[in-house]
Order: structure tokens, then C-alpha cells, then sequence
């Protein structure tokens, strides 16, 4: 019966007047007409045999657990309970481990490819000491401490602090992050997924338009609507309810206190309209105002008003009334007719019976429909610009659809139902997903299958919905998108909440997440092709001069102060060219990264030995501590040096300046690492004061890394078009 919540999976027996709201299941808002397949109701399309093409939702004898009885009653034979009805079975589809996300594959690629690089590159240095310099213990702690100066051992931090600061810059514009990679994935995303009923729309039915005949504005036709729908004394539907909100303001005080009502005779889904008798209190005229379906106002109308006329409804006229509805379904809204008829005005107690539902006048027409947010238009836009792709995917009408997506800028050619979603094989559908940007009529489990087969051909994937039919796809997205309004499962199976309807957030969240990402792959590759450059260097001395050019501890020391020199990295920001478009790990480019630029640092070390070879004399065993201060010195600060020339593709302090944090970290980090071979500590890890006339070479050399990095830098987004 009405207001009971269907129990388990069933088919009617015996029904009436039923209706029963899917949204839940469907996310189409309106409630749908139920009824067992032996009910004699003229044009429904009962069927003893259901069409194999239509869904379970689709049938007009089947209810579903989980959806509710809006109006009317039956009884059914229960066919399903539990985890085997189609409710069951989205649970099932929620529960287990989650897929891996674009980040965690992202993350994993890199951290093999810095294993493989350490693998390669640790023996290598071992080799090389411990047969040049006979000393197998002193090659092998310093191979450990070459793995670990490779090892980024701040990546855990920075990247959680990164997507920290992330989620507090979300949270101000009242959003929740729940899982922090997601807003990564945020920025990795060039494809966002939608459902439409709620999160494009207002999941709220809303009057478009009060027309007479003619088509034309009708203020006459919205008094006699929102009459007939305040008379009611029953439960209103959905569109009362528009009606009611629309003529708040437009109904003048007298108008609601001139008519009083007399008598009213209910919908039901036979006849499928709603009469009721208003009195003119001024002149005490009677009139019935009904309103209704299309067709079933067709049956018991006789004539129609033009202007201040009334004629009679002839074929011609029928058929140019019936044009103009159909027209305004087809863009998708659902259309209405009112209609009078003047009654006698003898008797004090009126009443109304079906059979004054006869000879009526046709006033004019109603449309309705779920209108799009404000924001929902400019928030595509937007991401459109920004270089994400957005489809929608509904269980929703194509019609209805079409109309929604028309009006906030998505391209409405050709949609693909979930019918032709579930003839595909997975090659097929994969081809399909790139050409299509609407999907209609889909179950929750074929829009999971959309965003795996988009998923396979590469892209990072989001997916925004509030409803329980949406939790799956949720759950498998690379970033679940949901509101503060959504059901409780669908909040579960997001990564991040929207406290606000507003969908320009977004775009801000699509910027934040590149932003986040930008400062992890600038520590990652500056990391990276800095300590490939330390290894060659090393590779390069070891080679040719007979002590180490470097102790482990001076190596730990400098590593140490490198990595703490990066902790502002977080609050650095990136350039527009670098937010402008999806950004994802990428393995290749990072290898390809630290094998160009590592080794031109490698170049100004090796001119740093034979400064302090050749020029300081520092060329032998007794002399191997100065070789090592001088060396220390020059590697950080160019360690240091290149935060800045490599944190953005732009020329550095001039064209792309660091953030406050960034320079005073750096500056300090350098000025401890320039004192610290003149203080106690450097004495006691084996590095000597260095003579003045030192430091003219090193800032000769520390600016001629600068314009060859610079230049290497131009060469390298020439050659693969891409910095980072």
C-alpha cells in the first residue's frame, strides 16, 4: 500500500492504481505505473511474455526491493530475497577489496623503476671501489650509502603532506576528501563520468510552462492549474507540488480568496485525471477544472478556447494540439492539459461524479521537468576547458536526457542505452565509450562497466552520483565524486563529498589536485636526476682518483640536508601552462628525466675535481679531505641550486619565482652547508676549512651550471615536449 517500502523482489498478482518510485534504483524521479499482466487497462502495454531487450526496471509486473509505493495498492508473489534480488546484488558488487586507483598504479610504477635503477646502479659502485681501491668494507658502506642517497627517502612525506594540504585547501570551499590520493586523481582525471537525475539536475520537478492552445503565455491557464491543484485535499504528486511553488507570488491574495471549493473528484490511473468544482463567490458561478493526461483529456473534451473564443475541438484542431504537445515530449518534459466546464449553479450541497467529466473545454497546457543546476553549465565548460571530457550516464529516459544535456553544453548525438550496452562484447564497448558522450537507461552495474571499459583504454576516470544506484561505479572510479544529499551508501563508496551544490568546485578541485601532483613529480624528478647525477659523478671518480671522493657520511650528510631543503615543496606553486591539462605518473618520463638532465650537474663535479685536483693540489691520500669539503660544498649547493632551475620550464627567479617558503629553505640549507666544513661537526666527519680563493671558482661554477641546465632545459621540451 502507499508510503510501504517494497520488501524483497516480486511479481504482482492483483494491483490498483499502483505507482511505485524507482529513483532510488533508476534515478528517474517521477514515480512509475505497476500493475499484474491480467489488468484491463486500456493502453497500457501489459505483456504475459516481458521483451527481452527491457530491463527489470523496465517491467510493468515486476517490483523491485528497495523501491517504494508512492500511491495505490496490490499484492505479488515474492520471486527473490536478500543478497539474489537486483538490490542484492549491488551490495555484492560494493564489498571486497577496491581496484587499484590511476594513483596507486602510478606510485607503483614509479617505485619500480627507482628499484630497478638502484639494482643496476649500487653493484656498479661496488665493483668499481672495491677493485681500485682494495678495500672490499669501505666499497661496500659506501655502495649502501650511494643506494641510500638514491633512495627518495622524503617521497612518503611529501606527497602525504602535499595531498594534506590539499584536502584543507578543499575543505574551505566545503568539500570532503575522505581518501587523500583522490586528489591526485583529481587532477590526474580527464574523464568525468555523471550520473544526471540530482547532480546535474535539481532532482526536483519544477512548472516550464503555462500555455494556452496557441502556445502562448497564459496567466488564465496558471490560475485554473494552480486552482485545481490547491483544492486537493488528498496527498499532492510531484507536480501539484510544482505547480503550488510556481504560483506563490504570481496568484494574486484575491484571486485565492474569490474561489471556493465545493467538491473535487481524485485522480486515479484509470481515468488519469483530477476535477475539482470551484465556486466564484462574486457571482456565484460553478466551475469544474480539470486536469490531466493528454490523451484521457482528448476523450472528454468537445471544444478548446482561442483567445477569448471557444470552438469546437475538431480532427484538424485535435490533431494540431496533439503536434504541439508531442513536440514538447520530445524535448523531454512532460505535459499536462487543463480544462473547464461551467456547471448549474442550483443546489447548496454540489457534488461531482465522473459523468460531469464530459463536454469540457480545453484551457490550455502544462510542461514540467528537472531542470539543471545554475551551476552545471559553467562547471562543464569549465572542465572542458581545463581538459576533462564529461559523459553522462543515467538510468534516466533518452528523451529526457537529451533535453538536460542539450541545455548545459554536452553533446547529445547519438546515446547509447543500456540495451545496446549489454548486446556489446567488452573490444566493442571499449570503441563505443570514446565516440559517445550520453549513456541512458543503464542499471548501476552497466555504468560500472562504462567506466572499466574507459579505465582499459587508459584514461583516468571520475564519477559523480548520489544515489544508491550509482554506489558501484562509485566505488570502481579512480575519484568517487558524491553530495552532501546523497544516500548514505553512495557517501560510503565516494572519495569526496560536496558539502555545496555549487559544481564550479570542480574546476577548483581538478586545479588543486594538478597543483598537488605537480609538487610531487617536481620532488620526484628533481630527486632523481640529482642523485643519478651524484651516482655518475661518483662512477666518474672512483674510476680515476685513488680515495674515495666522498666518505658515506659526508654522502648521508648531504642527502640529509637535500631532502630537508625540499619539505617547503608542498607550499610551492605551479605554473598555468602546467594546470592547463591531465596530469599522471609516468614512469618513462621520469627515467628519461634523470638520464638527460642528471648528468649535466655530473659535468660541473667533474670540473669541481680538477679544480680541486689540479688547482687546490688536492690529489692525494693525505689531501683527500679537502678534495671531499670541496666537493661537498659544490654538490649540495647545486643540489640545492637546482629546486629552482628545475621546479618550473620557465627561466627561474626571473620569469617563475619560487614561493616565500621555498627561498628561505634553500637560502638556509645553503648557508649551513657552506659553514658546516669551517665547524666542529665538519671536523669530526673528516671535512676541513676551505681556503677564500675557493669560492670565486664556486660561484663561477655554480652559475655555469645554471645556463647549461637552463639551456639542456630548452633542449629537453623541445625534443619531447613536455617538462614534467
Amino acid at each position: 500500500a502507499a508510503g510501504d517500502l517494497v520488501p524483497a523482489d516480486v511479481r504482482l498478482l492483483a494491483s490498483r492504481d499502483l505507482f511505485i518510485s524507482q529513483s532510488i534504483l533508476s534515478g528517474e524521479s517521477l514515480p512509475v505505473e505497476k500493475y499484474d499482466v491480467m489488468a484491463d487497462v486500456a493502453g497500457k502495454d501489459s505483456e504475459q511474455l516481458p521483451d527481452k531487450d527491457k530491463s527489470l526496471l523496465d517491467l510493468g509486473n515486476i517490483c523491485l526491493m528497495g523501491t517504494n509505493v508512492t500511491s495505490g495498492r496490490a499484492q505479488a508473489v515474492v520471486v527473490a530475497t536478500g543478497s539474489r534480488t537486483w538490490f542484492g546484488s549491488l551490495a555484492k558488487s560494493i564489498v571486497g577489496t577496491r581496484t587499484q586507483t590511476a594513483f596507486d598504479r602510478g606510485v607503483n610504477s614509479v617505485s619500480w623503476l627507482l628499484i630497478r635503477f638502484m639494482l643496476i646502479m649500487v653493484p656498479v659502485v661496488l665493483l668499481i671501489n672495491g677493485f681500485s681501491k682494495g678495500d672490499w668494507v669501505e666499497a661496500s658502506l659506501f655502495a649502501l650509502a650511494v643506494a641510500v642517497g638514491l633512495t627518495p627517502e622524503m617521497l612518503p612525506m611529501i606527497v602525504s603532506s602535499n595531498l594534506a594540504k590539499g584536502a584543507i585547501a578543499m575543505s574551505r570551499r566545503k568539500v570532503i576528501v575522505k581518501r587523500l590520493n583522490a586528489i591526485q586523481n583529481f587532477g590526474a582525471m580527464d574523464v568525468l563520468c555523471t550520473d544526471k537525475t540530482g547532480t546535474l539536475t535539481q532532482d526536483n520537478i519544477f512548472l516550464e510552462h503555462h500555455l494556452d492552445v496557441s502556445g502562448v503565455k497564459s496567466s488564465r491557464v496558471l490560475m485554473l492549474a494552480w486552482l485545481n491543484s490547491s483544492s486537493q485535499s488528498g496527498a499532492r504528486n510531484v507536480m501539484d507540488r510544482a505547480i503550488l511553488r510556481f504560483g506563490e507570488g504570481r496568484i494574486a491574495p484575491s484571486t485565492k480568496a474569490r474561489f471556493i471549493k465545493r467538491d473535487e473528484l481524485p485522480f486515479d490511473f484509470v481515468r488519469r485525471r483530477v476535477s475539482v468544482l470551484v465556486e466564484d463567490a462574486q457571482h456565484g458561478d460553478r466551475c469544474l477544472i480539470c486536469k490531466g493526461a493528454v490523451e484521457e483529456m482528448m476523450m472528454v473534451a468537445t471544444h478548446l478556447r482561442e483567445g477569448d473564443r471557444v470552438v469546437a475541438l475538431t480532427e484538424t484542431r485535435r490533431e494540431l494540439l496533439l503536434a504541439k504537445t508531442e513536440d514538447y515530449n520530445a524535448q523531454g518534459f512532460r505535459v499536462l492539459l487543463i480544462a473547464t466546464r461551467k456547471l448549474d449553479g442550483s443546489g447548496n450541497n454540489p457534488t461531482l461524479s465522473v459523468e460531469d467529466e464530459t463536454e469540457l473545454t480545453i484551457e490550455g497546457m502544462l510542461t514540467f521537468l528537472d531542470p539543471p543546476k545554475e551551476s552545471a553549465g559553467k562547471a562543464i565548460a569549465a572542465l572542458r576547458d581545463n581538459g576533462v571530457a564529461v559523459k553522462v550516464l543515467t538510468g534516466d529516459n533518452p528523451v529526457v536526457t537529451a533535453r538536460i544535456c542539450l541545455e548545459v553544453g554536452i553533446d547529445t548525438h547519438d546515446i547509447l542505452t543500456g540495451t545496446q550496452v549489454e548486446a556489446m562484447s567488452d573490444a566493442e564497448l571499449a570503441s563505443e565509450v570514446e565516440k559517445r558522450a550520453v549513456f541512458a537507461r543503464l542499471t548501476p552495474l552497466q555504468k560500472t562497466r562504462i567506466l572499466q571499459a574507459l579505465q582499459k583504454n587508459g584514461h583516468t576516470v571520475g564519477f559523480l552520483g548520489d544515489g544508491i544506484n550509482d554506489a558501484p561505479a562509485l566505488r570502481d572510479a579512480d575519484v568517487g565524486i558524491s553530495v552532501d544529499s546523497a544516500a548514505d551508501i553512495a557517501k560510503e563508496s565516494s572519495d569526496i563529498i560536496l558539502l555545496e551544490k555549487d559544481l564550479m568546485v570542480l574546476e577548483e578541485g581538478v586545479i588543486k589536485g594538478r597543483e598537488t601532483f605537480g609538487n610531487i613529480i617536481k620532488y620526484l624528478n628533481m630527486t632523481a636526476s640529482s642523485n643519478f647525477g651524484n651516482v655518475f659523478s661518483v662512477l666518474v671518480a672512483s674510476a680515476f682518483i685513488p680515495f674515495l671522493p666522498m666518505l658515506a657520511i659526508h654522502l648521508l650528510i648531504q642527502n640529509l640536508m637535500y631532502d630537508i631543503s625540499q619539505l617547503s615543496l608542498p607550499w610551492d606553486k605551479m605554473d598555468k601552462e602546467f594546470l592547463r591539462k591531465p596530469r599522471k605518473w609516468d614512469a618513462k618520463n621520469i627515467g628519461r628525466f634523470m638520464l638527460w638532465i642528471g648528468p649535466t650537474s655530473s659535468i660541473f663535479d667533474i670540473t669541481t675535481f680538477a679544480l680541486m685536483w689540479y688547482v687546490f693540489a688536492a690529489n692525494n691520500v693525505e689531501a683527500q679531505a679537502l678534495f671531499q669539503s670541496g666537493w661537498f660544498i659544490e654538490g649540495l649547493l647545486s643540489q640545492t641550486l637546482v629546486v629552482h632551475m628545475l621546479r618550473t620550464q620557465k627561466i627561474p627567479f626571473i620569469q617563475s619565482r619560487a614561493t616565500l617558503p621555498v627561498l628561505l629553505t634553500t637560502g638556509l640549507i645553503m648557508a649551513i652547508g657552506i659553514y658546516i666544513p669551517f665547524s666542529p661537526l665538519g671536523a669530526m666527519v673528516g671535512l676541513e676549512p676551505l681556503p677564500l680563493s675557493y669560492f670565486p671558482w664556486l660561484v663561477a661554477t655554480l652559475l655555469s651550471y645554471c645556463l647549461v641546465a637552463q639551456g639542456m632545459k630548452r633542449f629537453y621540451i623541445k625534443r619531447f615536449g613536455q617538462w614534467f
